[in-house]
């Protein structure tokens, strides 16, 4: 063999390397963010919940003092965890946002149909406050561990791979309304 292939042979040996690398390193990220991604899903599935105490009270969806309560929660989180404040505000902005669409979107269907389905009452403050509380501290924990992952340039990627595949592991709980809501809440995950 010529040195001329051997030197191809060898680089491209070396390229395709890079490339496994690369894949194996990216489905290790996919992984590594479904923590996130379930705990983030767990936030919107009390969105119904929350939909349903608003249809109740004829409360607005929109809270702005309870939204900056919130997000400046996880900021002061965020600081003992060495984590980016403004990163943190846009991460939780978003899961907010989110959790609204899902608000908005049922509410509108009940509207449309002429109620909300049969349900007990649902007490805001008491019952799901503190299941957001609980799930806020998972999602602080989520942020803390993918924080490598969140900087890399194939965050986006990532990010959307790892909702795809819970979506798909999913399929016969997710409706499009609440895939839709996955997408937006995690929309500001990564740091760049």
């Amino acid at each position: 063999m010529s040195y001329e292939r051997k030197s191809m042979a060898v680089a491209i040996f070396a390229i395709s390397s890079m490339f496994t690398m690369h894949a194996q390193t990216n489905n290790t990220s996919i992984e590594r963010l479904q923590a996130l991604v379930e705990a983030s899903a767990q936030r919107l599935s009390l969105a119904d919940q929350v939909a349903l105490a608003k249809w109740d009270s004829g409360t607005p969806v929109e809270d702005a003092p309870r939204e900056a309560s919130v997000i400046a929660g996880a900021v002061k989180s965020g600081e003992s965890k060495d984590l980016d404040p403004a990163s943190v505000a846009n991460f939780f902005r978003a899961q907010i946002e989110a959790n609204k669409i899902v608000q908005y979107g049922l509410l509108a269907k009940w509207r449309r149909a002429g109620g909300p389905p049969q349900h007990a009452p649902v007490d805001l403050v008491a019952a799901i406050r503190p299941q957001l509380d609980r799930i806020q501290l998972e999602l602080m924990t989520g942020l803390a561990e993918t924080k490598a992952i969140r900087s890399d340039p194939t965050c986006k990627d990532d990010i959307a791979k790892a909702v795809g595949k819970y979506l798909v592991l999913h399929k016969h709980g997710i409706d499009d309304l609440h895939a839709i809501a996955l997408d937006r809440a995690l929309a500001a995950t990564c740091a760049r």
